[in-house]
């Protein structure tokens, strides 16, 4: 069932390609050979970041002397996701007593998809979109003739 339609008006300029190894436990301790759970996750995942073009307003492109001036809206993380084609259970370690708590994949998933995004953001996918946005809406606003941006 369609429960929602929007427009969107993103620039997506970059996107990384990510691996990490996510643990995930539940009951671990001195007696986590009894009660515990634990199991290794081997995630690949994507983030793409860009602009939004829907945020740039009137108030923020100008001419001034002959030169174009355009404010651009901060570049922004679209897109933090899993590839579930790639990502895996390398490991799971379940206590004697214990049976697989139905949940830990779900927590490595979304831990995953999280840590994903936050190594994107340390090694600087912002900065690297906000360059590519502006070197591509540069070219764009020149080849549509405005001779100084």
């Amino acid at each position: 069932m369609l429960r929602e339609v929007r427009s969107l008006a993103r620039l997506e300029t970059v996107q990384y390609s990510m691996e990490k190894v996510i643990t995930t436990e539940v009951g671990q301790g001195a007696l986590g050979f009894l009660f515990g759970d634990r199991l290794l996750f081997v995630a690949h995942g994507e983030v793409i970041a860009g602009i939004d073009l829907e945020k740039l307003g009137a108030d923020q492109m100008w001419v001034e002397n002959g030169v174009l001036m355009v404010r651009l809206p901060e570049a922004e993380i679209f897109v933090a996701t899993l590839d579930n084609q790639l990502s895996y259970v390398y490991d799971r370690e379940t206590g004697i007593l214990k049976r697989g708590d139905v949940t830990l994949e779900s927590l490595a998933r979304k831990a995953a998809e999280d840590e994903i995004e936050k190594a994107a953001v340390a090694d600087g996918i912002l900065d690297t979109a906000q360059k590519n946005a502006e070197s591509y809406l540069y070219r764009l606003l020149r080849q549509l003739g405005f001779q100084e941006v």
